[in-house]
């Protein structure tokens, strides 16, 4: 591409690379954050993982040599929130877990050593699907083990006052008092890390400390701590050299957090900080309703769950899709449109369709190249649209491809030899879609197959002689097709007024799904095998 770059990444990665050419080191550092709170979501990965992970790739194509870092701030005092708290059997007891550290607080479900691991489970092991899997995961916790020991030891506590009176240049309300010392112990009675003041810090690294939870006089090591969550924040970027951070739209106000830190880094501690870049919430719609998702309030999915409905390039090219500043809303009952965008996309980048503006169509194949985590397909994939598979999924199940594949076949949604890719892509189709339907999908998309039909609706029939006609009419297909068959439909409500074809339609749902609504009706039929409707339609004329 030739001058300005059409996609917002690109245009980011030619910011990111100018500042990476002031700081001129051999290995540059790109960095996330998340907190452990709760349900680690699939918006997580948008801001802290993806938009990294695609800057890293685009610059390292360019020759620099990059590591992409996770933070998990896993040292977080738990906040014993309500929603935190429900995920325990006996929500009144967990109360005695607030203000514990975050990798401190037990599992609520006893699967895993601790509240971090459990919640980790199902977004860190899935890393993989999502990117190319080059991304290290470090936690605060080893940070205060390691690093963060000489970084307090060197830095904060003989530049407490100068740390003191930039940060409170920032609170407004409520100053820290002179001598105050930003760490904060875990209290070796109650367990609590938000609810100690530190009183001194010897030489050899033993923190003195009072508990104004449970009153508690003690001593512990400095790695038994962290830091005031500013200083923090500067640390992280200090020890593990950072030179590119995205962050939250929270931290990004003038004279904010992000602001404060920035003011430390170069200010009192004495290092340019990296680069950032701010990026919207991501929500999600689901029965209904619209939130953005959260961790410690347990909104959303989480990357485990959305591999069971859809594939991992189908939310990166919705993220990808989006400018980082603006707010994306992941609507689960939109899954199959996601999927029809990513069709197209992926038409424009085979030049299988023709976008008759330039810059659109640059915007559609970058968008596409984009939303793999490792490289496209060498070709044009099978395309099998996902309300269709959706479809045919609940009428042979989940895992039958053979079965399935005869199927599109027989409707023309597959044709010749199908390659590697294209079968595993169908065979992940069928089992998300599947998972779909029953859990997301509007009502007119969830139903049985009625397996004998019933005398009431047969006796009950009002357009008993149109349903003969289209049994005629589909009987005589010599091409079982979605397209035929619509035709045949169109043929046998030929002279009905939109009332009558509406009552029609009813009776027609009833016979094959035993209500009066449902999936449209050709491409139902065409999934279905032609003997079975003909003759429950030919029962149905008897």
């Amino acid at each position: 591409m030739s001058g300005e770059p059409v996609h917002w990444i690109d245009r980011l990665a030619a910011k990111v690379e100018q500042y990476l050419r002031k700081r001129g080191k051999e290995e540059y550092v790109f960095n996330g954050g998340l907190s452990v709170s709760g349900l680690q979501h699939i918006g997580r990965l948008r801001g802290e993982v993806l938009i990294p992970e695609a800057l890293r790739k685009i610059l390292e194509a360019k020759g620099y040599r990059i590591r992409q870092i996770l933070t998990l701030y896993t040292q977080d005092p738990w906040k014993g929130k309500k929603e935190q708290r429900a995920q325990f059997s006996d929500p009144e007891e967990a109360k005695k877990y607030t203000g514990w550290p975050l990798f401190k607080v037990p599992d609520p479900k006893g699967c895993h050593s601790n509240w971090v691991e459990h919640y980790w489970s199902d977004f860190g092991p899935y890393l993989g699907e999502f990117t190319d899997g080059r991304i290290d995961i470090v936690t605060t916790t080893e940070l205060y083990k390691g690093p963060f020991k000489e970084f307090i030891m060197k830095i904060v506590i003989p530049r407490r006052e100068e740390f003191r009176a930039t940060i409170n240049k920032y609170r407004g309300r409520k100053p820290y008092p002179e001598g105050w010392i930003p760490v904060e112990p875990i209290c070796e009675n109650c367990g609590r890390i938000d609810k100690t003041v530190a009183l001194n810090v010897s030489s050899d690294e033993i923190v003195e400390y009072k508990c104004k939870s449970c009153g508690h006089h003690g001593r512990t090591h400095v790695s038994n701590a962290k830091l005031n969550w500013r200083i923090e924040w500067a640390g992280i970027w200090y020890i593990l050299n950072v030179d590119f951070e995205p962050y939250g739209k929270d931290h990004a106000t003038p004279g904010g957090s992000r602001d404060s830190c920035v003011d430390l880094a170069r200010n009192v501690i004495g290092f340019e900080p990296p680069q950032g870049e701010w990026y919207e919430w991501v929500a999600i719609r689901a029965n209904g309703k619209t939130s953005d998702m959260s961790s410690s309030g347990f909104v959303g999915i989480t990357p485990r769950e959305w591999l069971e409905i859809a594939h991992p390039q189908i939310l990166r090219y919705i993220y990808f899709s989006v400018d980082p500043h603006k707010k994306i809303i992941v609507d689960l009952e939109r899954i199959p449109q996601y999927y029809d965008q990513y069709y197209r996309a992926e038409r424009v980048y085979f030049g299988a369709e023709d976008v008759e503006d330039d810059a659109e169509r640059k915007y559609l194949a970058r968008t596409y190249e984009l939303s793999h985590p490792v490289k496209p397909p060498e070709r044009l994939p099978v395309q099998v649209p996902y309300a269709h598979m959706a479809i045919l999924a609940q009428i042979i199940g989940p895992s039958n491809v053979e079965e399935a594949l005869k199927r599109l076949r027989k409707t023309g949604h597959v044709t010749g030899d199908v390659d590697d890719y294209s079968l595993s892509w169908i065979a992940g189709l069928l089992e998300k879609s599947y998972n779909w339907a029953i859990r997301y999908a509007p009502g007119n998309m969830r139903f049985e197959i009625v397996g004998e039909l019933d005398s009431t609706i047969r006796e009950g029939l009002r357009y008993r002689d149109a349903l003969c006609v289209l049994a005629k009419k589909l009987k005589a297909l010599d091409n079982w097709s979605e397209d035929n068959i619509k035709n045949a439909m169109i043929e046998a409500t030929a002279g009905m007024s939109a009332k009558d074809r509406r009552e029609f339609y009813k009776e027609f749902y009833r016979l094959f799904l035993g209500r009066d609504y449902g999936p449209r009706a050709a491409p139902l039929l065409s999934l279905l095998d032609k003997d079975f409707v003909v003759g429950r339609l030919e029962e149905a004329c008897k």
